[in-house]
């Protein structure tokens, strides 16, 4: 999350919120406001890359239910995953037929986030952060995500309380899953963003903003000052602070 007290060069312009600090040039909005029909989901970059897929191939019976024979490997069952997530049948269905064109086999690997990343971002360098995304959807630590683990994600980001997002938001956070952030973790996910975004932000930030960014970041979060902040810490003082609850709003136009 963003914290409200941040200068201009790392507040919401960081994230593309085009409310507080436009971009440069007409053309560059794309990548910061995918257009899509389904007005829930289309903030969301994953969401638009499947989706799109699923739209070139058209629609028809066949996908009154989810296809499992086609893929290595098969997903849960469409009426249970609706009960995992809140999407409707019709979006899982619609997100399902992108998911198995782009990913045939039934599993995502992290060269395609890596993929879908380099073409929603072509303006910086979209490598490390698509590696901590991935690592967040990757729930077993196998190196492929599932169909399911897929859109539960995509469920909680997108629909989830603010406490479901918040444990999702400390989860990317923590790079090595050992229950805490350290400041090493928060600039690493900082400057991710910072160089993903490239040079097309306005005003145009200072190379020192990720590292102000993490210090502000923890001067709020690091109550007994140890240096690391525990998910108690973190979903305390989020849920208390109305800023830094705004920016978690922004969040998704990078996921």
């Amino acid at each position: 999350p963003q914290p409200a007290d941040e200068s201009k060069e790392t507040d919401g312009s960081l994230l593309g919120d085009p409310g507080q600090t436009p971009l440069r040039k007409k053309e560059h909005m794309k990548w910061q406001k995918p257009r899509l029909t389904r007005k829930a989901l289309m903030k969301c970059c994953l969401v638009k890359w499947i989706l799109s897929s699923a739209a070139s191939q058209g629609s028809d019976s066949s996908d009154s239910e989810l296809e499992l024979s086609t893929v290595r490997h098969q997903p849960e069952g469409l009426d249970h995953l609706q009960t995992l997530t809140k999407f409707t049948k019709k979006e899982l269905q619609s997100l399902y037929r992108g998911f198995k064109n782009e990913c045939p086999s039934g599993l995502v690997d992290e060269e395609t986030f890596k993929l879908i990343y380099s073409q929603f971002f072509p303006q910086g360098d979209a490598t490390m952060y698509a590696h901590f995304l991935f690592n967040a959807f990757d729930v077993d630590r196998n190196g492929a995500i599932r169909f399911e683990d897929f859109v539960i994600g995509l469920s909680i980001l997108l629909r989830g309380t603010v406490h479901e997002k918040l444990n999702w938001a400390f989860n990317l956070y923590d790079i090595n899953k050992d229950g805490y952030i350290t400041k090493e973790e928060m600039l690493a996910i900082m400057k991710s963003i910072y160089d993903m975004m490239g040079r097309y932000t306005y005003p145009i930030f200072r190379e020192d903003a990720p590292i102000e960014h993490v210090e502000k970041f923890f001067q709020k979060m690091d109550r007994n000052q140890d240096g690391m902040v525990t998910i108690e810490e973190f979903l305390e003082t989020c849920q208390k602070d109305e800023n830094i609850m705004s920016s978690m709003q922004l969040f998704e136009n990078v996921i």
